[in-house]
């Protein structure tokens, strides 16, 4: 057998998974999720990789059979990252069963889950790069054999020579036509079965006509398509065109890659302790609350839950975009995922599966990529009139060539259908809006929805909660006012009440007990607190302390100072007041400053008092703000500035912000925020970090600038390079080196969003 013959009838795909192994729970869990619609309905919603997609039409090809063939009730295809989220009703289909019309419809499919993934990218790359270079080989051969008709003289090759030639050419050609070719014969057939058009099919009408009309040519120089044989230009426009596809496959491999190396961090095993108190290895997905698991160092968390015992570090780089590993102790948070760097440690499971932090990513980014922006809709709404209209000026130009010069009328449709590439179209917005929510997730921003990536470009008004997005959930102690007749020093009022405040867990009095590095080491005992009230306990000699609010540590001789939140007495007689200020997020104010050069109007929205929604609007810099604020004022004021015409973003982390993260045309919530907000929003800050704020905005204007040149492109190519076909100035070859090119650009342009 030869080799090319070996490589047609190698198989290019594994054989299907029986459907028990993808029906069942635990494998089927891994790419679905499970929804409510309005009506109270559950419904499963699958994510799939895909593969054997050349174009935006193939998306609907794919879509129409697992609605139809697979029973799917919704589905929605992206050409650009070849992904698939399938919404079915587990009582009428199967995962398998959506996956075998994947098949039937000419495409591949498999969960989208790392492994199988891997394993599909790796035997779709390996197809298409045997496909180019079984292309590419004949075209040299061709070629070869074609030059001789290109040199000679007129009556300097004999007519036998000339047929032999041709002949060698239409044998070499037929390899390429029969393995090289077929992806496009088998999704322009599988196309036009479900009555669409796509990119596939003025490409293999393209290719059958030229291969037709030279092959007549071949066996009859005197029939009706001449003498002239287009075998070179055939195989060397499809060596171009696989060229091409196959370095955009490259990249978008490459993109899958970064971003799956970036998300699958879950260990596939975890050591668990057993009812003995012995440890055993248990699948991660078998994990259940308040399981006791063993760490080892370099292993990645493979839960959300508390540290029990040992000190350590964690890598969270992946979560939160923070490059620096992280102190954690006995009763810290450990979030699953992220890499023990530090020591061996126990913890205590809290939150499994979908759960986890982890997992919500994990979801958040599959749902942005499995979406179509608005962009991308318009682009493939397009596609198909353009391809008719294709159709029609190739038609249309053969008719005319063939008045004119007989022999050039193939030649110049078979130009027309290879020249034109609504695909540069199609891919110029989603392309970029991938690449850029990639790039994002990696500094800790997750967009969940990617058109929200075009219109942050375009906000001109930011409105921002305090509480929890602006600040921190902790105090800090900004001054110590001593009180007249005070027997003790500030320091000393600072150090004795950073001691005493050591035996509570109170906000306030963890504020006061970091405030000060060296606390006095006092021998309190009979230590008591009372809730609400604060502190009291007994010193060495025997004085009674009280630290705490007025009614409860002053002495009652002066009014209580109202700035002044805890105070601290000794046998009665008050000594000091500690006054505190909510702590700034770290680069809060920074960003603010930064995001107001970028010609953003910030407003701060707070429910404080107007006097400290002032001070902290003067604090950081902004002009506007909304005291007192409940959600439905923030919803007003939301509302108000849409109804003027400007485009409105939401940075907010509470319930009460939801009704306006879901109000604003775009929306951020912060990662450690309320579930709800998380939900209402479409992007969340994973690593709670403001300056990326500004990295964001910044992206999203340099994505729309790629999108507009994307789309520039497309348009100026189409429009020089069909009129130019049209006339006869364009060779098959360059048609072909022109489209993949087209392509191409549009792809390595859009991958410059990610940086």
């Amino acid at each position: 057998m030869s080799a090319a013959a070996s490589i047609a009838t190698a198989p290019l795909a594994a054989p299907s998974p029986p459907a028990a192994v993808l029906d069942d729970p635990l494998e089927r869990d891994q790419c679905t999720r499970w929804v409510q619609d309005a009506g109270g309905r559950r419904w499963a919603e699958s994510c799939l990789q895909l593969s054997g997609m050349y174009c935006a039409a193939c998306a609907g090809t794919i879509e129409q059979a697992l609605q139809q063939g697979g029973g799917a009730e919704r589905a929605s295809v992206v050409a650009a990252t070849q992904r698939a989220t399938v919404r079915w009703d587990p009582e009428r289909t199967q995962l398998s069963a959506l996956i075998g019309a994947v098949r039937a419809a000419g495409y591949d499919a498999v969960p989208d889950a790392a492994a199988p993934a891997r394993e599909l990218r790796r035997r779709e790359h390996r197809a298409a790069l045997w496909r180019l270079f079984v292309a590419s080989f004949c075209a040299m051969q061709v070629m070869m054999l074609a030059t001789p008709s290109y040199v000679a003289a007129a009556g300097e090759l004999a007519p036998d020579m000339r047929a032999l030639l041709n002949w060698g050419g239409w044998i070499l050609t037929l390899p390429v036509m029969w393995f090289s070719a077929g992806p496009f014969f088998k999704g322009a057939w599988a196309q036009l079965r479900r009555r669409r058009i796509g990119m596939d099919v003025p490409v293999a009408l393209a290719l059958a006509v030229t291969f037709v009309a030279s092959m007549g040519a071949t066996f009859d120089p005197q029939g009706p398509f001449g003498s002239e044989v287009y075998f070179d230009s055939l195989t060397m426009f499809l060596s171009f065109l696989l060229a091409g596809r196959y370095l955009e496959l490259r990249a978008r491999h490459r993109a899958a890659e970064d971003l799956e190396r970036a998300l699958a961090r879950m260990p596939e095993t975890a050591l668990r302790r057993s009812a003995a108190g012995g440890w055993e290895s248990v699948s991660v997905r078998r994990l259940q609350r308040g399981d006791v698991l063993r760490v080892a160092v370099g292993q990645a968390f493979p839960a959300d839950g508390q540290l029990l015992s040992g000190h350590t570090r964690v890598d969270e780089a992946m979560l939160s975009g923070e490059s620096e590993p992280l102190a954690r102790q006995p009763g810290d948070q450990l979030v699953a995922a992220s890499l023990n760097v530090g020591a061996p440690v126990e913890m205590r499971v809290e939150r499994v599966g979908s759960d986890t932090r982890y997992e919500a990513i994990v979801a958040m980014m599959r749902e942005a990529m499995s979406q179509r922006p608005d962009a991308a809709r318009a682009a493939d709404r397009w596609a198909g009139p353009f391809l008719w209209a294709v159709l029609a000026l190739a038609l249309g130009g053969a008719a005319v060539w063939s008045l004119i010069d007989p022999p050039r009328a193939v030649w110049v449709a078979v130009s027309v259908l290879i020249v034109t590439c609504p695909c540069a179209f199609s891919l110029a917005a989603p392309a970029a809006l991938v690449a850029a929510a990639g790039g994002l997730a990696r500094r800790g921003v997750v967009f969940k929805r990617l058109e929200a990536i075009e219109r942050l470009a375009t906000v001109d008004e930011l409105f921002i909660d305090k509480t929890g997005t602006l600040t921190e959930d902790r105090l800090v102690l900004r001054e110590v006012r001593p009180l007249p007749g005070a027997n003790v020093s500030i320091e000393r009022s600072r150090a004795i009440a950073a001691s005493l405040a050591q035996w509570s867990q109170h906000p306030l009095s963890r504020a006061l007990a970091d405030s000060h590095a060296a606390a006095a080491d006092e021998a309190w005992h009979a230590v008591g607190e009372q809730g609400g009230q604060g502190l009291q306990a007994l010193d060495a000699q025997g004085r009674r302390w009280r630290l705490g609010a007025w009614a409860f540590a002053g002495d009652g001789s002066t009014s209580a100072d109202p700035e002044v939140r805890v105070w601290l007495s000794c046998d009665g007689a008050a000594q000091s007041g500690f006054v505190f200020d909510e702590a700034l997020r770290e680069g809060a104010a920074s960003a603010m400053a930064e995001l107001r050069r970028m010609g953003l109007q910030l407003t701060l929205l707070t429910g404080d008092e107007p006097a400290r929604a002032e001070a902290m609007a003067r604090r950081l810099g902004i002009a506007h703000w909304l005291a007192q604020a409940r959600p439905e004022d923030k919803l007003a004021r939301v509302a108000a500035a849409q109804a003027q015409g400007r485009t409105v973003a939401m940075v907010g982390d509470g319930i009460n912000d939801a009704p306006v993260l879901a109000r604003a045309d775009v929306s951020l919530a912060m990662g450690q925020g309320a579930l709800v907000a998380r939900t209402q929003a479409d992007a969340v800050i994973a690593s709670n970090r403001l300056g990326v704020l500004v990295q964001t905005r910044r992206t999203a204007v340099k994505t729309l600038r790629i999108v507009r040149q994307n789309l520039a492109w497309a348009a100026l190519y189409n429009a020089a390079c069909i009129p130019l076909a049209l006339v006869g100035w364009l060779p098959p070859w360059a048609a072909g080196l022109g489209m993949a090119s087209s392509s191409l650009l549009v792809i390595v342009n859009a991958l410059r969003a990610a940086r």
